[in-house]
């Protein structure tokens, strides 16, 4: 009888780990359950991702940041919770997450490294610019917090730069220095901005010694529209972190919308500099038909104060005290297409239109083993005045305008897409020159 009671107790006692084991399964199953639900719903933040990092710029990227840390969460646990990616989802891999960002300018030779990363509420970003023809280099390093009302960022850079004026010299320019920048979103489409930076600036010549001085300024400004504008960001915030671009569609405007951005900057005297800039631009789309549309901008720069530090110094930039780096430019990429960027001054105003038409739209075309999904055939006119006094704007026979056309197309490879723009154009004042530019833009 004690062997019966004792196989009894045994014969229970298996019984009730059983029952544990059960209960265990079904907790775990509760769990795993509850993961698969999951998995999908945060998995599918990531098909927001192309739209978010269409425009890797630069100024703002409270979306593009917020959602690729969202996104990678979100793979996190669907892994956790089953493994049930979808054959079209594949889990993200950590190289996946940290690959940067690349844009490439030509003919500057200009290619662009950043890498950032979210933590709750806060960005790390770093940037690698470097232009190949010119030997300028920069680098930057970014803390962005992201507030209700507020959006604070801290940023500290190292800028080497051998010239504007890309002449074959020994001169050049170091400027390290900090800035915060505060940002107060008051609606979607209207906001407030404040810079402070000081810069430090070692400048080298074939004639004189190396040199010293302090800029420092306080900027304040205000934006109507285009929240997604890299261009108009760089006007309120840090223009030494703005990418150029070819045309303006790359900015999310949306049909018949119109933006306006400006900025009143101060360079305080406690520095080497003393100077007021004023700088602002208008753009507007309008559309044509339901496939095409053109996009006018008019910017307008200004210097209201300057000092005249040396009236005899042979270059005529060296004479304002204002830095080098600050003077208008109307050249270039994001400019009068058809000119160099080798024209500065202190009073600047251009105009210029975009007529876009497609050639196809969401479409798929595998050549070059890339899939091609859009494409956009764009004539593109402007003109503009750029010089050293207020007589610039009213001086007609000062004028350049150019003329020329483009593309802009979309194509994938891997996860990466590509933004790819192009021109040929040449100003229309008699002369033969012809500006070739090609951009390449990467969001994944």
């Amino acid at each position: 009888m004690g062997g019966t009671a004792a196989g009894g107790h045994r014969t229970a006692e298996l019984g009730r780990r059983r029952h544990r084991r059960r209960d265990l399964h079904a907790t775990s199953g509760l769990r795993t359950a509850r993961g698969l639900r999951a998995g999908p719903r945060l998995g599918a933040t990531r098909n927001l991702r192309p739209a978010r990092n269409r425009h890797p710029a630069r100024g703002r990227g409270t979306g593009a940041a917020g959602g690729t840390a969202r996104a990678g969460r979100g793979s996190a646990a669907s892994r956790e919770a089953g493994g049930d990616q979808a054959p079209s989802e594949p889990g993200e891999t950590p190289i996946e997450r940290y690959l940067p960002n690349v844009d490439l300018l030509f003919p500057e030779g200009t290619l662009d490294l950043k890498v950032s990363r979210l933590v709750n509420k806060v960005l790390f970003e770093g940037e690698v610019r470097y232009a190949f023809v010119s030997g300028d280099i920069t680098a930057f390093l970014r803390y962005r917090h992201y507030g209700y009302n507020r959006t604070t960022q801290i940023e500290v850079f190292d800028d080497i730069s051998f010239g504007r004026l890309q002449s074959l010299s020994n001169q050049f320019n170091r400027t390290r220095g900090a800035n915060l920048f505060l940002e107060w979103p008051r609606s979607y489409s209207f906001r407030l901005f404040t810079l402070g930076e000081i810069d430090r600036i070692s400048s080298s010549s074939e004639s004189l010694p190396s040199t010293n001085t302090t800029d420092t300024f306080v900027r304040v400004g205000a934006q109507l529209g285009t929240p997604g504008d890299s261009r108009t960001q760089s006007i309120v915030g840090d223009s030494r972190a703005y990418f150029p671009s070819i045309f303006t569609a790359v900015r999310e405007i949306g049909p018949g919308q119109f933006g306006f951005t400006s900025a009143l900057t101060y360079g305080f005297p406690v520095g080497d500099f003393d100077y007021v800039r004023l700088e602002a631009q208008a753009l507007k789309r309008f559309e044509i038909t339901d496939r095409t549309f053109i996009v006018g901008t008019l910017h307008l720069g200004s210097f209201l104060y300057n000092q005249l530090s040396k009236p005899f110094a042979l270059d005529v930039q060296q004479r304002y005290s204002i830095p080098l780096a600050d003077f208008f430019n109307i050249g270039g990429a994001d400019n009068l297409k058809g000119l160099s960027n080798n024209l500065i001054g202190t009073q600047e105003l251009h105009n210029t239109w975009e007529f876009f038409t497609p050639w196809f739209l969401g479409q798929h075309h595998t050549v070059l083993h890339l899939d091609w999904q859009s494409w956009y055939w764009i004539l593109y006119a402007g003109a503009g005045t750029i010089g050293f006094t207020s007589r610039t704007y009213t001086d007609l026979s000062a004028y350049i305008p150019d003329a020329g056309i483009g593309f802009e197309a979309s194509v994938q490879l891997w996860r990466y897409r590509f933004f790819l723009s192009s021109i040929l154009a040449r100003p229309l004042n008699g002369s033969n020159h012809i500006e070739a530019r090609l951009s390449v833009r990467t969001y994944h």
